[in-house]
């Protein structure tokens, strides 16, 4: 099973690699326009993703992080968001790396945003936060094919497949 969550991790990275990418080709206008999307813009969307993976991560890591909202705008410009995207899709993968089997399948217990006391697992959790970043960037994915008609390629078996192992090495 820790293989499984470290194979997303990698993908994760990837995924979010191809969407910045696709991103960053924007112009300024389409990039920010309130595209009455659920977080109004490309730019809310990968703020919104980004804000939830420190909520997640702080949780598992104990370096708490509470987002005032979840439509919170942690940085202004693409290429900060960016930056900061990527050095946290490495920090995502150090920390799955660092879960043994037993605490992935073990119980895991945290505070809501509400303040209520939670307990389920750790492998839910990892599951949760995988499938929101997968439903988030597919949101920016049809944005993106919506204003230039070429979203990039997302695929999970274009990053990985049965010749790669869980780091994403062949």
């Amino acid at each position: 099973m820790k293989d499984h969550f470290r194979r997303l991790a990698h993908y994760n990275k990837w995924a979010n690699g191809q969407i910045y990418e696709a991103a960053a080709a924007l112009d300024r206008e389409d990039y920010f326009a309130d595209r009455r999307a659920f977080f109004k813009s490309v730019h809310g969307t990968l703020n919104h993703i980004l804000a939830i993976d420190k909520l997640w991560f702080g949780r598992f890591t104990g370096d708490l992080y509470i987002p005032p909202s979840l439509d919170v705008i942690l940085h202004d410009s693409l290429d900060a968001l960016r930056q900061a995207r990527i050095a946290f899709d490495d920090h995502i993968i150090k920390v799955v790396g660092s879960f043994d089997q037993n605490a992935i399948t073990g119980l895991f217990g945290w505070t809501t945003m509400e303040g209520e006391p939670y307990i389920s697992t750790l492998d839910r959790c990892l599951t949760q936060i995988f499938n929101h970043q997968t439903h988030h960037r597919g949101q920016v994915h049809t944005l993106l094919s919506q204003l230039t008609g070429n979203a990039p390629p997302i695929d999970f078996f274009l990053c990985m497949n049965d010749d790669f192992n869980a780091e994403g090495e062949k």
